[in-house]
């Protein structure tokens, strides 16, 4: 976005500094001006511009070069552009030598400057996307794009390093939001498939029919609309990872097809008669207690031994607040540049109330607060008043006990309820927060009336 990147114009010819700062303001750029080299020089203390055009003559004993010499001392990285009406040699050679990036004659050319411009912008939007991807690669607490500090998801990292090149089923059981996908990414990196696919699918998305079909694919003319043979999510993984979310809400009939899956490695495609055979790595996750599923008669006890091979489960980011800080640093640098904001600060009044905070909604949930806070904010930095809408959710980091007596389907009545009122009524959200599709939650809001 062009307005991310600060243009600063400094000439003490009054009509010929605003001329050019119209023409960049135009261009979408935001523009200041400086009538002398000192102002410039002042304004560069308080400011990080992108870009300095800078006349050559100007009074006050600060020339143009001794302007960009200065302004250089404080901001290595700034790209100067000298401006003069007195073009010699010996000018354009010594700005050169001092560091200046262009060398531009008056008058000035309102599309040579627009052309220069956008070159350099170009030019530092490539730097600044190479910086974060070094970064990123020299993360001291990044490991397969997991982030943390906390002793127990090193311990999962490690586990998930050990088993990436076994065809052992594996079961993540943690709350919604948690980052269950991105250790399962991690154990498919670590090993033998990482250059094979990696094919996720959420089981909650679906309804029974349309997620056999989605997994198994079907043959033509199986189904109304099933006008061509298509392949499923699992003969698509052939050779590599499938990631099944949510796996505790798949129907009785898929539970016993997912069983024969994981037994024969083969299954039918709908409506077909051929077996197909497939080598695949199946990871399962949810954020059910399958344990209290099976005692409750809701899931398989054999389907539940074949997936809980290898058990992995993802502490909440409650049981993790190191981690808060070193994640939200992570996702302000990313969104940054993605919203062309540069939002690069988080006060120590902000940093307390995000550690302070309970997240219902885990990383997830801290992911879209500091969008959400980046989004609004009209500064440099993210304050405490950036985050106002978290202390005004009323959630702390005190610990909470169901009330005696109150049902599964009360408590989750109760948290989508108070989830749809945190989030002022907006269902995208919640859905985000609460982990599941929309689709989902329009399901369970009329299913137990929710008001929104």
């Amino acid at each position: 976005m062009k307005t991310h990147w600060q243009i600063l114009v400094v000439d003490d010819e009054e009509v010929m500094c605003e001329s050019l700062a119209a023409w960049l303001r135009e261009d979408g750029y935001l523009v200041d001006t400086a009538s002398s080299g000192r102002e410039a020089v002042d304004k560069a203390s308080r400011r990080d511009y992108a870009i300095y055009f800078v006349d050559l003559k100007m009074p006050g004993g600060m020339d143009g070069i001794e302007t960009m010499m200065q302004i250089r001392r404080r901001q290595p990285e700034a790209s100067i552009i000298i401006i003069t009406a007195y073009a010699t040699v010996d000018t354009a050679i010594t700005a050169m030598k001092e560091g200046a990036q262009e060398y531009i004659v008056k008058p000035c050319n309102p599309e040579e400057i627009s052309l220069l411009v956008s070159r350099i912008i170009k030019v530092k939007n490539l730097q600044r996307e190479n910086t974060i991807l070094r970064k990123k690669l020299s993360r001291q607490y990044c490991v397969h794009d997991v982030i943390s500090k906390n002793a127990r998801m090193h311990a999962i990292l490690a586990l998930a390093h050990e088993i990436s090149s076994l065809r052992s089923t594996v079961l993540i059981q943690g709350e919604s939001g948690t980052g269950k996908e991105m250790v399962a990414r991690a154990i498919h990196n670590s090993g033998e498939r990482a250059a094979k696919p990696f094919v996720a699918v959420s089981c909650a998305a679906l309804a029974e029919t349309l997620l056999e079909s989605e997994l198994f694919g079907h043959e033509k003319g199986s189904f109304t609309g099933a006008t061509q043979q298509k392949a499923g999510k699992f003969e698509m993984a052939d050779g590599g990872t499938i990631f099944l979310d949510e796996i505790g809400d798949i129907s009785p009939k898929l539970q016993v097809d997912l069983l024969r899956v994981l037994q024969e490695r083969s299954f039918y495609r709908v409506g077909g008669s051929e077996e197909v055979r497939v080598d695949v790595r199946v990871i399962a996750a949810t954020h059910v207690n399958l344990q209290q599923a099976v005692a409750e008669g809701k899931f398989r006890d054999d389907l539940f031994y074949r997936l809980n091979v290898i058990e992995i489960r993802i502490p909440p980011l409650r049981e993790r607040r190191e981690d808060i800080p070193l994640l939200a640093n992570h996702f302000m640098e990313r969104l940054s540049h993605e919203l062309g904001k540069d939002v690069g600060e988080i006060s120590e009044g902000a940093l307390k109330l995000l550690m302070d905070y309970n997240w219902p909604g885990n990383v997830r949930e801290l992911e879209n607060a500091v969008e959400r806070a980046m989004v609004t904010c009209r500064g440099r930095g993210l304050t405490e008043e950036d985050f106002s809408f978290l202390a005004q959710n009323g959630s702390n980091g005190k610990s909470w006990s169901a009330p005696a007596g109150m049902t599964l389907q009360e408590m989750e009545k109760l948290l989508i309820a108070s989830t749809i009122q945190r989030t002022g009524g907006n269902i995208k959200e919640a859905a985000t927060v609460l982990g599941i599709d929309r689709s989902t939650l329009y399901e369970k809001i009329k299913r137990y009336e929710i008001p929104r």
